[in-house]
C-alpha cells in the first residue's frame, strides 16, 4: 500500500511544501516513485513522519531529528519511549497552567487579589511567551541567517552528526561546570562560553558578543530552547545565558 503526497498531507495534517522540503533534505524520501515520477509513500514512510511530527512538536530543530531519526543504534521503541517522557511531562506543565488558570478565575470571581507569586509561580522559570515557529519567519531578513544558510548548504549527513556532537560536547562541559559549583561569571565558564560563540561562529555564522549575549536571552525565554538545555541539566539554560553575558562584558570592557 503507497500513499499520494496529497493523502500524506492530509493524514498528517502538514503541507505540500513540508513534505517536499522533508524530502529536499533528507529527512523523509519516499520509498517510492509513481510511472509519472510523483512520490508514493510506504506504511513505513507514515511512521518515520509520525516521529518527526512527534519530535518537532517537542521543539527538536529538524538536523537534530535527522541525526536521532537515523542514528543506527537507536531503537523505534527507544524513539517513542523518549518521546512519552517527554510528552508527559509537558502534559504535567499544561496541567498545573490550567490548574492555575482554574485558580485566577476562581479568585477573579470571589474578588481575591493573588499575590504576585501565586501568579506566576505555575511558570517557573518557563516564559509563556511564543514565538514564531519557523527561524525563516524569525530571522530570515538577516545577514546572520543568509549566512548560516549558505554554510550550512553544503553540509552532508556526517556534518550535522559532527557539529551536534561537537555543540552538545560543549554544552555538557557547561553543565559539568555547573555541577562543580562553578559560578557562572569565573574565568572557566566565559571562557567556555568565548568557545561556544567561536563555535558558532566557525560552524554557522559570525556571531558576535553582542549577538551572543541576545543569543543567552533567547536560552531562557524561549521555552523550546530553554527545554533542549534543561534535558542536558536543570538550570543549564540560565547558566549558560549567565556566562555568556558575564564573557560579552569582559570583552567589552
Amino acid at each position: 500500500m503507497s500513499y499520494s503526497v496529497g493523502q500524506v498531507a492530509g493524514f498528517a495534517g502538514v503541507t505540500v511544501r513540508t513534505l517536499h522540503h522533508y524530502d529536499g533534505i533528507g529527512l523523509l524520501a519516499p520509498s517510492e516513485r509513481s510511472h509519472a515520477g510523483h512520490r508514493r509513500y510506504s506504511d513505513a514512510d507514515l511512521d518515520r513522519l509520525q516521529q518527526i511530527l512527534f519530535y518537532r512538536a517537542l521543539g527538536f530543530p529538524l538536523e537534530e531529528v535527522a541525526v536521532l531519526l537515523d542514528d543506527p543504534a537507536a531503537d523505534p521503541r527507544a524513539h517513542l519511549r523518549r518521546q512519552h517522557e517527554l510528552l508527559t511531562a509537558r502534559i504535567e506543565k499544561l496541567r498545573e497552567m490550567a490548574a492555575a488558570v482554574e485558580h485566577a478565575m476562581e479568585a477573579r470571581t470571589m474578588g481575591i487579589d493573588l499575590t504576585p507569586e501565586e501568579k506566576f509561580e505555575v511558570f517557573g522559570d518557563f516564559d509563556p511567551d511564543r514565538y514564531e515557529d519557523e527561524a525563516r519567519e524569525r530571522w530570515g531578513g538577516t545577514d546572520a541567517y543568509r549566512q548560516s544558510r549558505r554554510r550550512t548548504a553544503s553540509y552532508t549527513k556526517e556534518d550535522w552528526k559532527r557539529v551536534t556532537a561537537e555543540f552538545d560536547g560543549l554544552h555538557r562541559r557547561m553543565a559539568g561546570l555547573m555541577d562543580a559549583g562553578t559560578p557562572a561569571d569565573s574565568e572557566a565558564a566565559m571562557d567556555l562560553a568565548e568557545e561556544h560563540r567561536r563555535f558558532i561562529t566557525g560552524a554557522y555564522y559570525d556571531c558576535g558578543h553582542e549577538m551572543h549575549a541576545g543569543l543567552g536571552e533567547m536560552y531562557v525565554s524561549d521555552p523550546r530552547f530553554t527545554a533542549t538545555y534543561e534535558r542536558i541539566r536543570a538550570g543549564l539554560a540560565g547558566y549558560l545565558r549567565d556566562a555568556i553575558v558575564a564573557n560579552a562584558a569582559r570583552h567589552a570592557s
